[in-house]
C-alpha cells in the first residue's frame, strides 16, 4: 500500500469512528487527490484534501438539491455534513447498485437535465473559476523547468483575458464542473447517475459541454460517433460557439496542469505529466495525442 493510500487509510478510520462505522475491510476505489474507499456496509466514503470542507458541505447540498429535483445522482449517507479529520473532508454516501461505466450520451442527458434548472440562493454556488487551480499548479509543480513554468503561466494570463471577455453564451446556469463520462455510472436498469460534484459552481453552461469535445478533438477518446451522440442527445455543438476555442484551452491546460499535481504526489506520474506539457508546448506534433491517465 502506497503512503497516499496509508494517510489515507487511518483518515478513514478516524472519520469512522465519530460516525460509528465499521473501517474494518475498507477496500479504496480511488487513491488520488480525492480518496474514495468502499466500506463493507454499502456505503462509500470520499475524502477530501486538507481545507476541502466547503467543499464537501456543497457535494452534499448539491446531491440533495438533484435528487429532490428528480435527477439520479449519489446519494449522501450517515450525515448531512463532512466530518473533519486532521483538516480533510470526509464525506459519506450510499453505494451504487452495480452498474457500467457512462457514455457521452449519458452525460449529455444528465447534463441537459441539470442545465434546464434554476439553484436555489441557499446552495451558494461559486462561479465559475476555471483558471484558479491551474495557476497554482503550475506556481507549486516541482517537476517544472523554469521555461516550461514561464510558458504556462503565460498560458494561463492569455487564457484568463479570453475568459473574461467571452462571447455571448447560454444564459448562466448550475453547473456539474467536471462533467465527462467518466463521472457517470449507469445501472443494469439503464438509470444514469451523476457522480463526483466537488466541483458544482454557476457559470456558462458551455463549459460543461467543453469536456467531451476535448476528449474527442485532443486525446482521441471519445470517437467521431460519440461526440455525434452527445451533441444530439444535448440539442447543441459547442464548437459552433465563438468562445469554444477559449474553453477548450482552458480545458487542456487543466488536464496538464492537473498531471502535474499527480506528479508531485505520485513519482511515476512524472513522465506523463512531462509529456502532457511537451505535447501542449508543441513538441509532440498536432492534436489528437495520446495520454495515460494518471492517479
Amino acid at each position: 500500500m502506497s503512503a497516499a493510500a496509508i494517510q489515507s487509510r487511518h483518515v478513514l478510520e478516524a472519520a469512522c469512528r465519530q460516525v460509528g462505522l465499521p473501517a474494518e475491510g475498507a477496500e479504496p476505489i480511488r487513491i488520488a487527490g480525492n480518496a474514495i474507499w468502499r466500506l463493507s456496509v454499502g456505503i462509500v466514503a470520499r475524502i477530501g484534501r486538507p481545507g476541502g470542507q466547503a467543499v464537501g458541505g456543497r457535494e452534499l447540498a448539491v446531491a440533495r438539491w438533484l435528487t429532490e429535483e428528480g435527477i439520479s445522482t449519489v446519494r449522501p449517507a450517515v450525515t448531512d455534513r463532512p466530518v473533519l479529520v486532521d483538516g480533510r473532508p470526509v464525506t459519506f454516501w450510499v453505494e451504487l447498485p452495480p452498474h457500467r461505466p457512462g457514455t457521452a450520451a449519458d452525460i449529455a442527458g444528465l447534463l441537459k437535465q441539470m442545465h434546464e434548472l434554476v439553484p436555489p440562493d441557499a446552495l451558494g454556488l461559486p462561479p465559475l473559476e476555471p483558471l484558479a487551480k491551474p495557476r497554482r499548479r503550475i506556481s507549486e509543480a516541482g517537476i517544472l523547468t523554469s521555461d516550461d513554468r514561464r510558458w504556462l503561466q503565460e498560458q494561463v494570463d492569455q487564457l484568463t483575458a479570453g475568459f473574461a471577455s467571452l462571447p455571448a453564451s447560454l444564459p448562466p446556469r448550475a453547473l456539474h464542473g467536471d462533467a465527462w463520462d467518466g463521472n457517470v455510472a449507469v445501472d443494469a436498469d439503464g438509470t444514469a447517475y451523476l457522480l463526483d460534484l466537488g466541483n458544482t459552481c454557476y457559470g456558462p453552461p458551455e463549459w460543461d459541454l467543453v469536456s467531451t469535445v476535448v476528449k474527442h478533438l485532443t486525446t482521441a477518446t471519445v470517437t467521431a460517433a460519440e461526440y455525434e451522440d452527445f451533441c444530439a442527445t444535448y440539442g447543441m455543438d459547442v464548437t459552433t460557439w465563438l468562445g469554444y476555442p477559449v474553453l477548450a484551452g482552458i480545458r487542456e491546460l487543466r488536464m496538464v496542469t492537473f498531471s502535474l499535481q499527480i506528479a508531485d504526489e505520485h513519482p511515476h506520474a512524472r513522465a506523463e505529466a512531462q509529456h502532457r506539457v511537451d505535447c501542449l508546448r508543441g513538441r509532440k506534433g498536432p492534436r489528437p495525442w495520446t495520454w495515460t491517465a494518471v492517479p
